[in-house]
């Protein structure tokens, strides 16, 4: 039980750094695309980190198995530099206890994954769906920041005001330009005005009243511009489509997916299903990669490990593509890619696995 706690605390406090070092490599990526649409209008700025926070458990799902099996790599090189394994294998840890006490922090990480792929995840993507169809149902008025120019409907519109009441209803400066058109034949509209407010319809439409302002229309390039003083002008707001359901299936329960018979949910069932399996698959062939020569070095075999858990990635990833596709059977589904890299692991775990047992204490045991 020594060697045991011993290589599994070594396994899980790598686990847990190369896992830290991934979770915040992919949340800075993710949070910039959110910044951005939050910075382009498209979403409210104070979602931010609640998306984050839905959307973390997913991350996690393809994360920890990675982290493992690089907390394996990494922790048992450095055993085998300092020759740490070979005084275990001095005192009867064979290879094949090795492998067995390295399922042990395997175990308890693929039920770690197993409760985030099957319940958690699918929970916040579902509320991560939920609020983006919120954000969705939004005005420009209701993203709309002062000081800012707001494109809206992919850059035909640019909204811009110099000041904005707490309701979000008087605007002071406003500066407005909508392109009609595509081409050479595009028009260009300009409408300024001191103030402006919101106002709201019993039909539900949304019309921005301008006060004491001006509105210029032409084509760029020509000098045909009509210019139009106004006192009070209105401008109707899109209507925002409000959507409330949620059709993506990785959104949908586990539950759900077992009583659809749909190639898609069993596709993505037996996704849930595959990835806590690949924890303890890429935990068994791990422990041979991590076999090095203190004169070679620890990261030797750590490019061709990772390129060989890399193709078991996205040879899952591809099998549920032909799965949804119709190419393989159900049945087949992902199933033959865990089969073929256990196969993998049996070929590079043979000599640990067919070598005679030894009593504990090696060559002094008898005495």
């Amino acid at each position: 039980m020594i060697v045991f706690r011993y290589l599994s605390r070594e396994v899980l406090q790598t686990l847990a750094a190369v896992s830290g070092v991934l979770l915040l490599i992919i949340m800075s990526g993710r949070f910039i695309k959110y910044l951005a649409q939050a910075a382009a209008g498209q979403l409210d700025s104070g979602v931010l980190f609640l998306i984050m926070a839905y959307r973390l458990p997913g991350f996690m799902v393809l994360i920890l198995p990675l982290g493992m099996f690089l907390g394996i790599l990494l922790a048992y090189g450095r055993l085998y530099l300092d020759s740490e394994m070979t005084v275990l294998s001095a005192t009867g840890i064979s290879d094949r206890k090795i492998i067995g006490y390295t399922q042990g922090p395997a175990l308890l990480v693929m039920l770690t994954v197993a409760l985030l792929s099957f319940w958690i995840a699918p929970a916040g993507v579902l509320k991560t769906q939920q609020l983006f169809n919120q954000q969705d149902a939004l005005t420009e008025f209701d993203t709309l920041a002062a000081g800012r120019f707001q494109a809206l409907g992919s850059g035909q519109r640019v909204t811009y005001a110099g000041g904005l009441s707490d309701d979000r209803t008087q605007l002071e400066d406003i500066f407005i330009t909508e392109r009609r058109g595509n081409g050479e034949d595009a028009k260009l509209g300009v409408l300024v005005a001191a103030t402006g407010t919101q106002e709201l319809n019993a039909d539900g439409s949304r019309y921005l009243v301008l006060n004491k302002g001006f509105r210029y229309e032409g084509q760029p390039g020509e000098a045909d511009f009509r210019t139009i003083e106004y006192d009070t002008y209105g401008v109707l707001l899109p209507k925002p489509e409000v959507q409330t359901e949620v059709t993506d299936r990785e959104a949908m329960s586990t539950p759900q997916l077992l009583s659809e018979q749909g190639l898609d949910e069993r596709a993505e069932l037996q996704w849930r299903i595959g990835i806590p399996l690949l924890v303890p698959i890429v935990a068994f062939f791990a422990v041979p990669l991590a076999r090095v020569n203190p004169r070679q070095g620890r990261f030797l075999k750590l490019l061709p490990a990772i390129l060989l858990y890399m193709a078991y990635l996205a040879l899952l990833i591809s099998a549920r593509g032909w799965m949804e596709s119709g190419k393989t059977p159900a049945a087949l589904g992902l199933w033959w890619v865990h089969g073929l890299f256990l196969a993998i692991g049996l070929v590079l775990n043979r000599k640990a696995l067919t070598a005679p047992s030894r009593a504990a204490g090696g060559a002094h045991a008898q005495a």
